[in-house]
């Protein structure tokens, strides 16, 4: 009997057993295949790198960045497509540069003389204008300020027949800076040491008038030769223009230029003035052509008219020009 009991005691203890085994197998076999899904998990992992490669929509800015539509703008601009014809009645007046002042004036009143026409200025000394059109520029109308340049361009044959006129006139003045620092009171006190002077250059017509006006100077009783050489010793710059003479004489670079007389009428209030006797001043003749290539002639004509009718005149002796 007692065998007995220690044999079935054995077997309890050899149930539990296999029951605890057979309990952790069924574990592991949940925890095997609930690691299954984490794999696709793990998987999924690489999806964001994809959805990080969504950022890479900088190709979205650059996009952006082809706001190259914005450069069209300028591009408007430099199209401004200024087609002058005849219908449109707009004048292109290529127009020596000593009429800078007197332009605003000028083409207010032609516009009131004839409606519907507007004129358009190139102002620049008129050995530079005279360039320009030789190579080609286009002009309907052409100012000058020197009788050399006009024989040029008309024995070229670049004028109308018979329409080149002489326009108006004007004498050499000697201007200073409105306050005067070098005290000058007279063409005298143009040749004291340590002054400076500008002038243009002898290529534009008012440079040539200048010269012309010294050199009679020179042979003047008054002032002769050494005086003469001592004012060419204190010109500092020979400009390109007659308004670059004025604006260094306004700026105060300078305590004396020569200029036209219409320059320093323009602005009395930004100089003072000696003036040179007629008797040794050089009397400058203006012409005014249309050009055979305007494509607009009847309203260049038109402009030339008023150029030598009486309001046209009138304009330029308001601003200092004499009449011829």
């Amino acid at each position: 009997m007692i065998i007995v009991q220690k044999t079935s005691h054995s077997l309890i203890l050899v149930s539990i057993v296999c029951g605890l085994l057979l309990v952790s197998a069924l574990f592991a076999g949940c925890s095997s295949s609930n690691s299954a899904p984490a794999t696709p998990a793990a998987t999924a992992v690489p999806a964001v790198p994809t959805m990080e490669a969504a950022p890479v929509a900088t190709p979205v800015a650059i996009e952006t960045t082809a706001v190259p539509v914005t450069t069209a703008a300028p591009v408007k601009t430099a199209t401004p497509a200024p087609v002058y014809t005849y219908s449109e009645g707009n004048v292109v007046a290529y127009t020596a540069a000593s009429l800078s002042g007197v332009s605003p004036k000028l083409a207010a009143d032609f516009e009131k003389m004839y409606p519907g026409h507007t004129v358009v200025f190139n102002l620049a000394g008129t050995q530079a204008l005279k360039t320009q059109v030789v190579n080609g520029a286009y002009a309907d109308v052409f100012i000058s300020a020197s009788n050399a340049y006009t024989k040029e361009l008309t024995t070229g044959g670049y004028f109308v027949t018979d329409t080149v006129k002489p326009l108006t006139s004007n004498y050499v003045i000697v201007i200073l800076p409105a306050k005067n620092p070098a005290n000058i009171k007279s063409l005298t006190d143009l040749s004291k040491p340590g002054l400076k002077i500008a002038m243009a250059d002898k290529s534009v017509p008012v440079g040539s008038a200048t010269a012309s006006v010294m050199a009679n100077l020179e042979k003047s009783t008054e002032y002769g030769k050494e005086w003469n050489a001592s004012v060419y010793s204190n010109v500092v710059t020979y400009e390109t223009s007659e308004p670059a003479v004025a604006s260094k004489v306004e700026l105060g670079e300078v305590d004396a230029g020569l200029v036209y007389e219409s320059t320093y009428t323009a602005g009395t209030s930004k100089y003072q003035a000696i003036t040179i006797p007629r008797s040794v001043n050089y009397l400058q003749t203006y012409t005014i052509g249309v050009m055979k290539q305007s494509t607009s002639k009847g309203a260049a004509a038109d402009f030339e008219t008023f150029m030598l009718s009486t309001i046209g005149q009138q304009d330029l002796k308001d601003y200092g020009f004499r009449p011829l």
